[in-house]
């Protein structure tokens, strides 16, 4: 007889034993914003859900992240397919959010102005060119700025810029107020969150489970492994399937006095800054190979206030409110891992910079997944499978 996963849930409710399977809940293992978004969408779909969260819901990297939904800006050369899925989770933001904020009364501050790409000198300048030529070959709504057009949309960019590219499809969204919406919703539905609870170890099989630090078994219909970085810590899957690794960024939180009110996201050769509707900056980011360490460094926060100063000067007098480094999750080809692990258990991580703007397909797809056993064309490309196959 095929397994729960095999089959999708929903689609064995006349099987006869699935009285007993499908009592079993829906397992996943972290609570980012993707776990608890794959969490929140199953809930509503009816299925019992728990959510076991090493730490506090919400408050990792996911808490820690600036909130950019820029598809178009940061197409690269070699990731056409990661850009297509990110250009599709962009079009879904929009129903997504009003969903969500519906169903839990928060607020996301989606917000729609649009992404500044610019170049501070002639040798950026150039490379910001090839990138546009890039995105109009592409069919990008896009447009190339001079220095003097840049400080029409943008007034508190630097006064000499050597050319700048508005994506108009970009946006951001507050992404705390995104976890906190998700944590509410997700309790409505019904789910059960279970924060400072360890996983060790995940169990594949047809009756899969997982196991706690302290020993703990809890048996699931299917377990979703949603961990982010320490996804590859957790015994059990093929390593080769989670095969993701920390990437440590660190940040700064600046507020905004006025007269000084950046409108737009702006993103510079060294640094980006991402303003916010109740007055914070965000300036971000380094990106530095070194393993679990959240610490911040002064060279860090110096390449990237300097990164920041370079672009919008007026930062100078700004106030420090708080900074910190996050980890993102990226896989060994830097590619989402979106799809079944083993049996009966699925793994939704490796999101590396696009954690946020992928949210909204990631969670619809993976719960299709779940749901109805089916591997839907978005996320094929992005199956555990072909880093098993490549090892």
């Amino acid at each position: 007889m095929v397994n729960a996963f095999d089959s999708g849930l929903a689609a064995r409710t006349n099987e006869d034993d699935v009285v007993t399977q499908h009592d079993k809940p829906v397992v996943i293992v972290g609570a980012g914003v993707i776990g608890l978004s794959i969490g929140w969408l199953i809930a509503e779909a009816g299925l019992r859900v728990v959510i076991l969260e090493r730490g506090v819901a919400g408050r990792g990297t996911s808490w820690l992240a600036a909130g950019m939904l820029a598809a178009d800006a940061e197409i690269g050369f070699e990731e056409m397919d990661v850009y297509r899925l990110s250009r599709e989770s962009l079009r879904r933001w929009s129903l997504f959010a009003s969903k969500l904020s519906d169903a839990s009364g928060v607020d996301l501050d989606l917000r729609t102005e649009e992404t500044l790409a610019v170049a501070d000198d002639p040798d950026s300048a150039e490379a910001l060119r090839r990138v546009y030529q890039f995105q109009v070959e592409e069919g990008l709504d896009v447009q190339w700025l001079d220095g003097q057009e840049a400080l029409e949309v943008e007034p508190f960019l630097a006064p000499r810029l050597a050319g700048a590219v508005l994506s108009r499809n970009d946006r951001q969204v507050d992404n705390r107020a995104l976890v906190n919406a998700l944590v509410e919703a997700f309790g409505r539905a019904g789910g059960e969150l279970r924060e400072k609870s360890v996983v060790d170890e995940v169990v594949p099989g047809r009756g899969p489970s997982v196991v706690l630090s302290d020993g703990e078994h809890v048996e699931a219909a299917v377990v979703v492994l949603a961990a982010g970085a320490w996804s590859q810590r957790i015994r059990g899957v093929p390593r080769e399937a989670v095969g993701v690794r920390p990437v440590k960024g660190q940040m700064v939180q600046l507020e905004m006095i006025p007269p000084f009110g950046l409108s737009h996201v702006i993103r510079g050769p060294h640094a980006y800054l991402a303003p916010k509707s109740d007055g914070r900056l965000l300036v971000g980011a380094t990106s530095e190979e070194m393993g679990f360490d959240t610490s911040v460094t002064a060279g860090g926060l110096y390449e990237i206030l300097e990164g920041a100063w370079e672009i919008v000067p007026g930062i100078y007098d700004l106030p420090i409110v708080d900074q910190w480094a996050g980890l993102r999750p990226a896989s060994t080809d830097h590619r989402p891992l979106l799809g079944k692990a083993a049996e009966n258990v699925i793994v939704a991580t490796g999101h590396y910079r696009h954690g946020i703007l992928l949210t909204p397909i990631t969670a619809e797809e993976i719960t299709k997944l779940v749901l109805e056993g089916e591997t839907s064309p978005w996320i094929a490309p992005f199956s555990p499978s072909r880093l098993v196959m490549d090892s």
